[in-house]
């Protein structure tokens, strides 16, 4: 007759399943901090749908612009009065698709610097432009008569930030890459400084008008809801792979 017993497990198999447990317990709290994070673009993305259709506000004046709490503006209408510096705009390159008006592919933002009444200087995205018309709009010639003293309206947008790989800018040809008001300040007349760390988007035009305004891509990615269910996968996985291993560990031993 074949007598059976059961293995003791050794202080190494008790550490091992401490630390399996612990993983476990990591991977659980990475999980509801995703979904924390989930609620939390929620909210943004239903703060931002309401933002867009309010009235707009002035823009900030350039003694609040230290201070500016971005969450809460970005995408908010403002109203600026001032004067287009036409012959200081930069051009962005970009490729834009799923255009809202008629031209689309490669070709530029058109980014004029406008000149606050109150004093200061704002970016103004105004549109996108074809590739053939970068020059044109890089010397200022899209803009027909000047209108001097204007009120526009648009959409308050924060800077982008340049990647290790975003090239230098392009003096000569007044070309940058990223619309990020603190690279092309460089590009323009020092005595439009002080130069807002925003900077805005103007809405749709006429049909065929040129610069296309209108172009705001308003995105939040919003993944954390597939990253939680990941992160308490694997935490199911950790409790349950622990589990069996010590039920491995335990099993009668033949004698």
């Amino acid at each position: 007759m074949t007598a059976t017993t059961t293995r003791s497990l050794r202080w190494t198999d008790w550490l091992f399943a401490v630390l399996m447990l612990i993983l476990a317990a990591v991977c659980a709290f990475l999980g509801s901090w995703q979904m924390q994070r989930l609620a939390e673009k929620d909210a943004l993305v239903a703060a931002v749908d309401a933002r867009l259709t309010a009235p707009a506000i002035p823009v900030p004046t350039a003694e609040e612009w230290s201070a500016l709490d971005y969450e809460q503006l970005v995408f908010q209408p403002v109203s600026l009065t001032g004067a287009y510096r036409y012959t200081q705009t930069v051009t962005v390159f970009t490729s834009l698709s799923n255009a809202n008006g008629q031209y689309g592919g490669p070709g530029y933002w058109v980014v004029t610097p406008f000149e606050l009444e109150q004093g200061g200087t704002v970016f103004v995205n105004r549109g996108f432009v074809p590739t053939q018309l970068q020059e044109a709009a890089a010397l200022g010639d899209l803009h027909g008569e000047d209108p001097g003293t204007v009120t526009i309206t648009g959409l308050f947008r924060t800077a982008e930030a340049a990647g290790m790989m975003t090239p230098e800018p392009n003096m000569s040809d007044r070309i940058e890459w990223v619309r990020d008001p603190a690279r092309l300040a460089k590009m323009v007349d020092p005595n439009l400084a002080p130069i807002a760390p925003f900077y805005v988007d103007l809405p749709a035009g006429a049909p065929g008008d040129l610069p296309q305004a209108g172009e705001t891509v308003i995105s939040f990615p919003n993944n954390h809801f597939g990253y939680a269910l990941t992160w308490y996968g694997f935490s199911i996985v950790a409790v349950v792979m622990v589990g069996f291993w010590l039920w491995r560990q335990r099993r009668p031993l033949a004698k």
